[in-house]
């Protein structure tokens, strides 16, 4: 089809585009690790609060849920929508092969809180779930982080 003939002033002008997509998703990071944060004190409070300051921080906490959610899946689509490296992984670990590696980890834990908050007005019971489900979430996403830099 030709649409993106391979050439090498192609390949620059991806590999450009390619680094501004991941700044852009290490920018990213940081304000859904710091969404993470708040969401982590609002639920904190909101754990043990009652009557109208249950609802107020159930407001807060939802809404935080809703912008995590938002920035996170904006954030993996810098990644998974980058033009590829030029060059093949190292052999081993690395920092990078951990963070694609707790990626996995916190990408479930996503999905699981967000399945538990739902389940949650059935059973409160799950409580303690979601909670322990959110913060091993947030763990492996600050661990990611960390990788990077080793």
């Amino acid at each position: 089809m030709n649409i993106a003939p391979l050439t090498t002033e192609g390949r620059e002008k991806e590999l450009k585009i390619r680094r501004s997509m991941l700044v852009a998703h290490q920018v990213m990071g940081f304000v859904t690790l710091a969404g993470f944060i708040t969401q982590g004190i609002l639920g904190a409070k909101l754990y043990n609060a009652q009557g109208a300051d249950y609802q107020r921080l159930r407001n807060a906490h939802e809404t935080a849920a809703t912008l995590i959610n938002i920035s996170y899946g904006a954030t993996a689509l810098l990644s998974l929508t980058a033009p590829p490296k030029l060059l093949a992984d190292r052999k081993g670990l690395s920092g990078i092969k951990l963070h694609k590696y707790l990626a996995v980890v916190h990408l479930t834990g996503m999905i699981a809180t967000n399945i538990l908050a739902g389940m949650i007005r059935q059973n409160e019971a799950l409580k303690p779930v979601h909670r322990a489900v959110a913060y091993t979430t947030f763990g492996a996403f600050a661990a990611s982080i960390i990788a990077i830099k080793f």
